[in-house]
């Protein structure tokens, strides 16, 4: 399928940071498909096999990790991305990148951090993110970081919208740049105050997409969910249904898992509708960066029951009891880390060891950009090695 022309082309990209040698472009590949490339090739991408999705320190192998989830956002990402005539390339590496500033424990870790960074300009995982891939993965020796696209860095850069700006991106408040994002931008001017492309835009809400859905699995694996707390729900009490319907003999865990799909396919579509919709009118991608608005969304109906089922999650899961508690145990253990290698660095060992700087500040932001990149089990096994004991609720990783 030829490009649209609102897509982001490759052949038109505003380039790397550093320029790349001919002699350095290896294979007949795009610049987008090297930047997948290079993200799957990462180390950073590779320890989001051991980083906590929802659930912390989980007993069972089926459980997502941020792994997983990664490349079922992509997944969803290029099936939008290809019905709307964009860059599928783009788009699955932007998805395939944007949870790699998380820490371990996902967000209870980043609440960890941005307490312990307090004085210093707190923590962000998605400033955090560009961190990794513009300085702290540097395999290349000719400069730090991975040297990705423009497109795709401002696409990180903006996942929920512009930065900065006088606009409510996505609803909420305008969003002001951190310390991580304005230092990178400072290196590579990232244009924060505009509204990012459309395949920026499709990752962002496959990301939403994916985890509605493929939480409930998860919520239900758990026990935290039932169908009766799905019932709940108008828009999920109506795919039932219809799953009933279609399948009235098949096994209840067979139909609980077509209620997913069900649910996928529904968003997704909509998407699709929707995006078409709101780009009428609309001849190049700077009409999409003009636009003063997201353009890649759900229809108002759906959005709103999007909304309300993100509610009940939140209510039924993510903060449901033994999640709370788990949670504080995660804070303990990145707390824990935190204050012993600010009293110690040399406890980081080697080369966090040696580099860490005698500022403060610059000192503080060191220890987390040291912790942020740990996965859960080492987090752990650092801080037992530490303080001779593994905080409950976290034994059986």
């Amino acid at each position: 399928m030829p490009l649209s022309p609102l897509a982001c082309d490759p052949a038109q990209t505003r380039g790397r940071q550093f320029p790349m040698e001919g002699a350095l472009a290896r294979g007949p590949r795009s610049c987008y498909q090297r930047d997948r490339d290079r993200i799957v090739h990462s180390i950073a991408f590779r320890r989001l096999r051991s980083k906590t999705q929802v659930f912390i320190a989980p007993d069972g192998d089926h459980y997502r990790v941020r792994m997983t989830h990664s490349l079922e956002v992509a997944q969803i990402g290029r099936v939008i991305a290809r019905q709307l005539g964009l860059d599928e390339d783009l788009t699955e590496a932007l998805c395939l990148a944007h949870d790699i500033g998380h820490p371990p424990f996902g967000h209870a870790g980043e609440d960890a951090l941005h307490a312990a960074l307090a004085d210093h300009g707190g923590w962000d995982h998605n400033a955090h993110c560009l961190r990794v891939l513009m300085l702290l993965d540097s395999p290349y020796c000719e400069h730090d970081g991975l040297n990705l696209t423009w497109e795709l860095l401002e696409g990180l850069a903006k996942h929920n919208g512009p930065v900065g700006a006088d606009t409510k991106p996505l609803g909420g408040r305008g969003r002001a740049a951190n310390w991580a994002l304005a230092q990178l931008d400072a290196a590579f001017p990232l244009n924060l105050r505009e509204w990012s492309g459309l395949e920026a835009q499709v990752a962002a809400i496959a990301d939403d997409i994916a985890y509605d859905n493929h939480d409930i699995d998860d919520g239900l694996r758990a026990g935290f969910l039932t169908l009766d707390h799905l019932m709940e729900q108008p828009f999920v009490a109506q795919q039932w249904y219809a799953v009933e319907r279609r399948h009235p003999g098949a096994p209840r865990e067979r139909q609980l898992r077509e209620l997913v799909r069900s649910q996928i396919g529904i968003m997704v579509n909509d998407v699709i509708a929707q995006t078409r919709l709101r780009t009428v009118g609309m001849e190049s991608l700077a009409d999409v960066r003009a636009a003063g608005q997201v353009s890649a969304t759900f229809s108002p109906a759906l959005a709103e029951a999007e909304r309300e089922l993100k509610r009940f999650m939140y209510q039924r899961l993510y903060l449901h009891d033994e999640q709370l508690a788990a949670a504080a145990s995660a804070r303990q253990v990145v707390a824990g880390l935190f204050a012993a290698f600010a009293q110690d660095p040399a406890l980081m060992g080697g080369q966090w060891a040696a580099r860490a700087p005698d500022d403060a500040t610059a000192r503080a932001r060191h220890i987390a950009d040291y912790i942020a990149g740990m996965t859960d089990r080492f987090a752990i096994a650092s801080y037992q090695r530490i303080h001779g004991e593994v905080p409950e609720r976290l034994s059986n990783v």
